[in-house]
């Protein structure tokens, strides 16, 4: 029943509202630092910050969407990084300012850039489909009626665990709860970061893990320049699978090489 109310609500709005098809949305992702990756040491995470917000944007047109980081005033830095006693301890996560997503969504085809250690990758890979649940719920959201999708991501994440002085890293099964907030007023499947080609309309808030990771849109334009949403192309073209295994294989140089009396905590699943 929620299912059909839901379907009734989508071609209502389809019908009554002139369709969107390219436009620019301004985000702001505010990111919690998973203390968990600490494991029992609670001293570790009592010097950092607890989180960040940035602001990133969504280009789209021609069924085509660019995500990428928006440099703002306010913006201390990469927005993946949280540091503490004056750099001494830095905690990197996955991402970098430089990251972009490119998703054609005509194709199922994603493209992303990636930066690790100063070094460039063009990463080829399909858009994943998600299994997503309607409830039927609605609120709104910058003047746009949106309806609520939930569904469940199950895979892995590597944790931080210290053992004599020594930082180790291991990978723990994950699974990450998603609620999105979507509007059919633009009927486009895209949204924030990798959730593209999802949702039969736009994605406006989308919360990781109960506010772990929320997305919300804080400006919908229908102004945009079509032309630079285009493939990035500055770095080593490789797959998902060989860009996995570069990663590893960086991230094992970064400990070898890691100067003494200074922690440097990097995940990068």
């Amino acid at each position: 029943m929620k299912r059909i109310v839901l379907l009734l609500a989508v071609l209502c709005s389809l019908l009554g509202y002139s369709q969107m098809k390219e436009g620019r949305v301004v985000y702001e992702r505010t990111l919690q630092l998973p203390t968990r990756i600490f494991g029992d040491n609670p001293e570790i995470a009592a010097q950092l910050p607890k989180a960040r917000t940035d602001q990133y944007e969504l280009l789209f047109g021609n069924n085509q969407s660019l995500w990428q980081y928006l440099p703002d005033a306010n913006s201390e830095g990469d927005p993946n990084t949280f540091t503490a006693n004056g750099g001494a301890m830095v905690i990197r996560l996955a991402g970098g300012s430089n990251d972009i997503t490119y998703c054609n969504l005509d194709k199922g085809t994603r493209v992303e850039q990636r930066e690790i250690a100063d070094r460039n990758y063009v990463v080829t890979d399909s858009i994943g489909k998600i299994d997503w649940k309607f409830s039927g719920e609605s609120k709104t959201i910058l003047n746009y009626k949106v309806f609520k999708a939930t569904t469940q991501r199950i895979g892995s994440r590597m944790q931080m665990t210290m053992e004599n002085g020594e930082m180790k890293r291991e990978q723990v099964p994950d699974t990450v709860s998603i609620v999105a907030w979507f509007t059919t007023d633009i009927p486009i499947a895209v949204g924030p970061a990798t959730y593209q080609g999802q949702l039969p309309g736009l994605i406006l808030e989308l919360d990781e893990n109960n506010g772990r990771t929320v997305f919300r849109a804080v400006e919908v334009s229908p102004k945009v320049s079509v032309s630079k949403i285009k493939e990035p192309k500055d770095g080593k073209k490789i797959t998902a699978a060989e860009f996995d295994k570069e990663r590893d294989k960086i991230m094992e140089e970064m400990r070898r090489n890691s100067p003494n009396g200074q922690m440097r905590i990097r995940t990068m699943n």
